[in-house]
């Protein structure tokens, strides 16, 4: 089943804990933000996406683009995770999957022959009066922060 597109719709408000304090989207508006779901912390393709992240946050930042990442891994976790990898950005612990929830990202994976819920891997790039301009599901970690961060200076 496929969660249908909100592009050009605005995204509803949302608060939730993240390294560095709270994260609220609407302390955010005025500015571009990508939003990027993953799996796991310290797993081989969060951590290349997370990698290349941090590589081209100059650049986003260089736009005004704000860049934070959510999984379902706890803060804990997330800070280790942060400092492992040097990240200059928040990571949003969502252990309830309200924001999963919220993107429409937590899907029926198979994992071991098992069926499990888990995060699809997604980005969501929101402009900065909140509405939603691009939405990547099912990707791939390698490249794809350059793609996003392509679609950031499009805006």
């Amino acid at each position: 089943m496929t969660t249908p597109s909100a592009v050009g719709l605005e995204v509803p408000d949302f608060a939730a804990a993240a390294t560095g304090g709270e994260f609220k989207l609407s302390a955010q508006r005025g500015k571009p933000v990508v939003i990027y779901f993953y799996p796991k912390d310290n797993t081989p393709g969060c951590t290349t996406e997370a990698g290349q992240f941090r590589d081209l946050h100059g650049e986003f930042a260089k736009r005004g683009c704000a860049v934070v990442g959510v999984s379902r891994d706890s803060l804990k976790s997330h800070e280790g995770f942060k400092a492992k990898l040097g990240l200059p950005f928040e990571l949003i612990a969502d252990g309830d999957e309200a924001v999963c929830r919220l993107f429409g990202v937590i899907k029926t994976k198979n994992m071991y022959g098992k069926q499990v819920l888990g995060i699809e891997r997604s980005t969501f790039l929101i402009d900065a009066a909140g509405v939603l301009r691009r939405e990547w599901r099912g990707l791939k970690a390698d490249g794809h922060a350059a793609e996003v961060l392509k679609a950031v200076t499009e805006l």
